[in-house]
């Protein structure tokens, strides 16, 4: 295991120590995705395939940071059923210091790490992040990572999150997305862009005031997928989403 590797699973597990804490708030969400224009290395350039995806997500902020994770399990016909998940704890070196590390719109500093792993791979993800003061957001944050890659090039990523509610009329709704943009290497490794992002109805509060039912859309804009030149992916899926 090179040295980078071992840090990484020793920051992991650090991070893993404070989140079992009890949470100062979280949640937990399935979400259920169909879409037709998903793109695949086993298949042409030009051919597209319908998947199937549900997703179970984490998040929860925590005395000394906060923690995400998701998973998903994916259904679709050259590839038959695979998962994927993401393991994200983050560590507040202000929670850590007892001193705000607040300047202009960054409200806090933080040890960032990532564990991804799916069928036969493990990446691991360390580095620096940064949570924002952005208005009108729920939330805006900035992950800057070295990645080591399980089976391809190393390489350096950069991830956004955010999350902006809005009203038409009496309706509620929530734009929420990342975006993965990662360096090109060595031996034919791409330079990375994944942008994902939901657009979604509040449909539960016409169930009650306590349901928190989502319907909508997903847009997945992913150039040089899997770091594969000319790999391009642009597709919008229809969603379902529930948080318990």
């Amino acid at each position: 295991m090179k040295f980078t590797q071992l840090a990484a699973l020793c920051a992991l597990a650090s991070t893993a120590a404070f989140a079992q804490a009890k949470p100062v708030w979280q949640d937990f969400s399935i979400t259920g995705l169909y879409g037709e224009n998903y793109k695949s290395p086993f298949l042409t350039q030009d051919e597209k395939l319908d998947q199937t995806t549900v997703t179970a997500e984490y998040a929860a902020g925590l005395k000394y940071g906060d923690f995400f994770a998701f998973a998903d399990r994916t259904n679709n016909d050259p590839e038959g059923n695979s998962t994927y998940f993401e393991v994200a704890p983050r560590l507040s070196l202000s929670a850590v210091s007892g001193t705000k590390l607040e300047v202009g719109p960054i409200k806090d500093v933080l040890v960032a790490t990532t564990w991804e792993g799916g069928e036969g791979f493990n990446n691991y993800l360390y580095g620096v992040g940064f949570a924002l003061n952005v208005p009108y957001t729920n939330y805006a944050n900035v992950n800057f990572y070295k990645a080591e890659n399980d089976g391809s090039e190393d390489d350096y990523q950069m991830t956004i999150t955010y999350a902006v509610p809005f009203k038409i009329g009496g309706e509620e709704f929530l734009a929420d997305a990342f975006l993965d943009w990662s360096t090109a290497e060595k031996n034919g490794h791409a330079s990375e862009l994944n942008w994902t992002s939901q657009y979604k109805w509040n449909v539960g509060k016409h169930i009650s005031p306590e349901t928190k039912l989502y319907v909508g859309i997903e847009h997945s804009v992913w150039n040089n997928k899997y770091a594969i030149k000319g790999l391009d992916q642009n597709d919008v899926s229809a969603l379902v989403k529930y948080h318990f």
